[in-house]
């Protein structure tokens, strides 16, 4: 599986995916309970169904189907796996519905793997080198998923190779149905008393600072090996890799309005920001504190986008601050602060993880709560660890928060 900036692969080992023809024959037998009906259901003969389901039970390590006088009907493992793979081709015939018919019979992981490597580095050459294949494989694997789909997925401009809209749709539902097929390995594991795969979680700033850190103890208490992936980053580069299937949730300030829709937030408590300095600073011998004051010194802050930001805005709102270093790094903003004047925001639970080394100033901010929670996908469906983390996550914020 080869990395991305995010925790999962830019596009999952295609060759470790099962088949989609295979998929779709093995739902129209989980639904008719008769191999004859399946087989009339995707245009193939009883041999290539009964072929497949081999295959597919084989691929999943797994007993599908169990047969009755009734006909073939799914086993708990089935279930599972039907569950997922519905949801993984919906996503897909969903934005199929708009191309031509064929798009669906005929698209391949390989195809839908090269669709998705071309659109994130608007190049086949390096799409190739990204995906570890020869240039013309990856050309010929997207020209041919385009010939099927009767619509244009790429186009060539002065400046390189851009997906269209239609090419953007089809690669972001392929990269949410590998996703949903990445459950559906972990659920089948977890049927099995086996531990597959991992939880990647998307940490903000103030989600390090403690509540992730006990929770992710907490969980390894019951579940000693079971692996985390935990990515530092900006927001919208997380919520990129969220939107994507790469990270399953991310956790840290909510953004209110929600920025997109495709995303659901969970508000679990609330978070005080404060301002802060090194522990000697002139400030602190002062016996009352002016926004003027607070002016005169210059300032560490978080990037413009970011919620802190906007509420020390707010503060010193209407005085001039020329001196602004920009950083959303807490550990950056703690060294300027122990060696200089500067002033920072960052949040209450962060502040008194610092208090070693800074102090809070007694500065009343306007607005200055802001809720904190889990950010995942609409419509996401976790598997068993991922909901006893989620829990977790809950309880401990619970703790967190108690009086």
């Amino acid at each position: 599986m080869r990395q991305s900036l995010y925790g999962r692969s830019i596009v999952r080992d295609f060759r470790m995916l099962p088949s989609l023809r295979h998929l779709r024959m093995f739902l129209a037998l989980a639904r008719s309970n008769s191999v004859t009906r399946a087989a009339e259901i995707c245009h193939v003969s009883q041999p290539a169904v009964t072929q497949a389901m081999a295959k597919l039970g084989q691929d999943t390590g797994q007993v599908l189907f169990q047969r009755s006088p009734q006909g073939l009907y799914v086993t708990e493992a089935g279930e599972i796996l039907a569950h997922r793979a519905t949801r993984a081709l919906r996503l897909l015939d969903t934005v199929m519905a708009d191309m031509a018919r064929s798009v669906r019979v005929q698209a391949t992981w390989a195809q839908l793997s090269a669709l998705i490597a071309v659109t994130e580095m608007e190049n086949f050459t390096l799409a190739a080198r990204k995906l570890g294949l020869a240039q013309p494989t990856v050309h010929r694997a997207a020209s041919t998923l385009e010939q099927a789909a009767g619509v244009s997925l790429f186009q060539r401009t002065a400046h390189g190779l851009i997906t269209t809209r239609a090419g953007q749709h089809l690669a972001q539902a392929a990269r949410l149905a590998m996703a949903e097929l990445d459950q559906a390995e972990s659920d089948l594991a977890a049927l099995g008393g086996r531990e597959v795969g991992r939880i990647v979680i998307g940490a903000l700033p103030l989600s390090r600072s403690g509540w992730l850190p006990s929770a992710i103890l907490e969980f390894r208490k019951a579940r000693p090996s079971f692996p985390f992936e935990v990515i530092d980053g900006r927001y919208d580069e997380l919520l990129t890799g969220l939107r994507r299937g790469e990270i399953d949730m991310m956790l840290g300030a909510l953004r209110l309005p929600s920025p997109i829709e495709d995303i659901a937030q969970e508000r679990l408590f609330d978070d005080e920001v404060v301002v802060v300095a090194r522990k000697d600073h002139p400030l602190l011998s002062r016996s009352g504190i002016e926004t003027p004051n607070l002016a005169s010194y210059p300032w560490v802050m978080p990037r413009r986008s970011t919620p802190i930001r906007g509420i020390l805005d707010a503060l010193l709102l209407g005085h001039s601050l020329p001196n602004v270093i920009e950083t959303s790094s807490v550990i950056m903003m703690r060294e300027i602060l122990r060696g200089s004047d500067h002033l920072g925001g960052v949040s209450r639970m962060q502040a008194e993880v610092e208090a070693a080394s800074l102090a809070i100033l007694p500065v009343p901010l306007p607005f200055a709560m802001r809720p904190i929670g889990v950010t995942t996908r609409a419509g996401w469906e976790p598997t068993r660890a991922q909901r006893e983390f989620l829990d977790i996550l809950r309880q401990s914020a619970a703790r967190l928060t108690a009086p």
